[in-house]
């Protein structure tokens, strides 16, 4: 006796070898997660440094952590996120990979005497290093406008802690370089914030508003 259609189709699928589940992907989650809290403990060191908190002179103070965390944190973040496409965020983390990395060189080449640089031009060599990154960071603000008003403010809270400190270094000075120390800590705050939202987000929550881009 023949098998109706729905013995046959029920006969087939019995005997169908099981689709294998999908897996999900090797790469998945958000960079920000290392990249924002190693981003902000770089910062607070040097936000120490720059209001006093240790002796004048002792710039390297910070190096460590700005180097086995801060810009190693940044690294790792650039690469997670180029992994993931997320274009725009590599290059953020990039930069301030970059941004970290130079610092410390600077600072121990001149510590140390590496670049046979003293007296004024090491002023002027330090000079060099602020004019070069605020440029680049001013237009690193100006490229992400399109993102909410909450990195806005970071950037330019950024962007004016360089340019204090550029300032405090070719007039000599402490003033300026102590408010550009607190400006260090206004960014540093702004940073905490994105924190908990990434966070909050991470661990299933709804995340904390950031507020509408200046372009749209």
């Amino acid at each position: 006796m023949a098998l109706s259609e729905t013995e046959t189709a029920d006969s087939a699928a019995a005997h169908a070898k099981p689709r294998p589940q999908a897996t999900p992907g090797p790469l998945d989650g958000d960079p920000a997660l290392i990249g924002v809290p190693t981003f902000i403990v770089g910062s607070i060191a040097l936000g120490l440094t720059l209001v006093g908190y240790v002796p004048a002179g002792t710039a390297g103070a910070p190096l460590a952590i700005i180097l086995a965390a801060t810009a190693l944190g940044q690294l790792i973040a650039a690469v997670w996120a180029a992994a993931l496409g997320q274009s725009a965020v590599a290059a953020i983390f990039g930069v301030f990979t970059g941004f970290w990395l130079s610092y410390a060189v600077l600072v121990l080449g001149l510590t140390h005497g590496w670049f046979a640089i003293a007296g004024s031009a090491a002023t002027r060599t330090q000079a060099l290093f602020l004019i070069s990154w605020l440029a680049t960071i001013v237009l690193l603000t100006l490229s992400t406008l399109r993102l909410p008003a909450a990195f806005t403010v970071l950037f330019t809270l950024i962007d004016l802690a360089l340019a204090l400190v550029l300032s405090a270094t070719l007039n000599g000075s402490s003033t300026l370089q102590t408010a550009g120390g607190y400006t260090v800590f206004a960014f540093v705050a702004v940073g905490c914030y994105l924190f908990w939202h990434v966070t909050s987000l991470a661990t299933g929550g709804r995340g904390l508003p950031l507020g509408r881009p200046a372009v749209s």
